[in-house]
C-alpha cells in the first residue's frame, strides 16, 4: 500500500505544526501551507523534503488555495487527506463590544477557508476514498454569551456533519475535532494546564489511521482539569 498524502493548512503553528510531525514520523507525505514562508522552510527543513512539500498561501483566498493543491497532488501524485486547520479566533468577545474588522477576518479564514479548502479537495479524496478533517471547537458544541467566535465554530461543526453524510456517497470519510482549550501562541500567556497541540494532532491520527469501515465522525477532547 502506497503512503498516504495529507494537505495541512495552517500548518506553521500549533495543532498544524503537531501534526505535520506527527504524521511524517507515521510515514505520511505531506502538503504543508501557511502564510509565512520562513516558518514553512523551517518546518520542510525539520521534516526533510523527502516528506514534506510546502507551497506559501493564504487560506482565505481561494485562486490562491487551488494552487497550493495543484501543486502538492502533482509533486506527490495524489491526496488522501486533507486537514482544513487554519483558523484564528478574536481579541475581542462578544457582540455588542465586538469588532466587526475582527469578524470579517473570522468568517474569511473558519467559515470561507474551511469551504475553499473542501471544494478544491474533494475531487482527489474521491479519487482515493480519502478523508477530510476539519478543526472545530468544544466552542462549537456549546453556547457561550454573545461568541461571534463560537459561532463560526459551530458553523465547522454543523458543516463537517453535512460533509460526512456527502462523502459517504463515495465512500470518503470526514472527521470533525473538537478541543478545548489549545496551549497554543494565540495567547499572550502558556496555559500548561490545558490541551496540548499534540493532544490535538494525536486525535487527528486517530481518524485518519482507523480501518477505513470505521469513519470516526467526531473526537471531542477536552483538558482533564
Amino acid at each position: 500500500m502506497s503512503e498516504k498524502v495529507m494537505l495541512i493548512t495552517g500548518a506553521t503553528s500549533g495543532i498544524g505544526k503537531a501534526t505535520a510531525l506527527r504524521a511524517a514520523a507515521k510515514n505520511y507525505k505531506l502538503i504543508l501551507t501557511a502564510r509565512r514562508k520562513s516558518l514553512l522552510d523551517d518546518l520542510v527543513s525539520t521534516i526533510g523534503e523527502s516528506r514534506a512539500f510546502a507551497v506559501e498561501a493564504d487560506a482565505t483566498d481561494y485562486s490562491q488555495q487551488k494552487e497550493v493543491i495543484k501543486a502538492g497532488v502533482e509533486h506527490w501524485g495524489k491526496l488522501d487527506v486533507a486537514f482544513a486547520n487554519a483558523g484564528m479566533g478574536v481579541n475581542a468577545s462578544g457582540t455588542e463590544n465586538g469588532d466587526p474588522k475582527e469578524w470579517d477576518r473570522l468568517i474569511d479564514i473558519n467559515v470561507k477557508g474551511l469551504l475553499w479548502t473542501a471544494n478544491l479537495a474533494l475531487p482527489h479524496l474521491r479519487k482515493t476514498q480519502g478523508h477530510f478533517i476539519i478543526t472545530s471547537s468544544a466552542a462549537g458544541r456549546a453556547t457561550l454569551k454573545g461568541s461571534v467566535y463560537g459561532a463560526s465554530k459551530w458553523f465547522a461543526y454543523g458543516y463537517g456533519k453535512n460533509l460526512a453524510e456527502e462523502m459517504a456517497e463515495w465512500g470518503g470519510r470526514c472527521t470533525t475535532i473538537c478541543p478545548g482549550m489549545v496551549n497554543t501562541d494565540f495567547f499572550d500567556e502558556p496555559k500548561p494546564d490545558k490541551l496540548d497541540p499534540n493532544d490535538v494532532a494525536e486525535a487527528v491520527l486517530y481518524a485518519t489511521e482507523a480501518n477505513p469501515r470505521n469513519s470516526i465522525r467526531e473526537v471531542f477532547l477536552m483538558p482533564t482539569n
